[in-house]
């Protein structure tokens, strides 16, 4: 793709042609902490005893175990990790009916 030794295209023209910015040919991905990684283990050893824990079941396990997580990095972890996270969505369709108030 990018040759960084070329001598007739420089970087930032060989990353113009391709149409991405120079900083994300230079973007180095960090990994996971090990915070998260001791996490990713604790989630994997509780889901397989409870595997219907969703995202706020599982908060609230490792809450109770002391950890200080909330339900998005719990659901951003179980979902890197390939695990099935519920979450409840509400209907708010606009075709959706509604039955006569009495009170109306």
């Amino acid at each position: 793709m990018v040759e960084k030794d070329n001598p007739n295209l420089s970087i930032g023209k060989q990353c113009n042609l391709l149409s991405i910015s120079r900083s994300s040919f230079y973007y180095q991905p960090k990994g996971e902490t090990a915070m998260n990684l001791m996490l990713m283990r604790q989630i994997d050893e509780q889901f397989l005893e409870t595997p219907f824990f969703g995202v706020r079941q599982m908060t609230w396990h490792l809450r109770n175990d002391g950890h200080l997580v909330n339900e998005k990095r719990i659901g951003r972890l179980m979902r890197l990790m390939g695990l099935p996270y519920f979450t409840t969505v509400a209907d708010f369709s606009p075709l959706r009916t509604w039955p006569p108030s009495c009170f109306a």
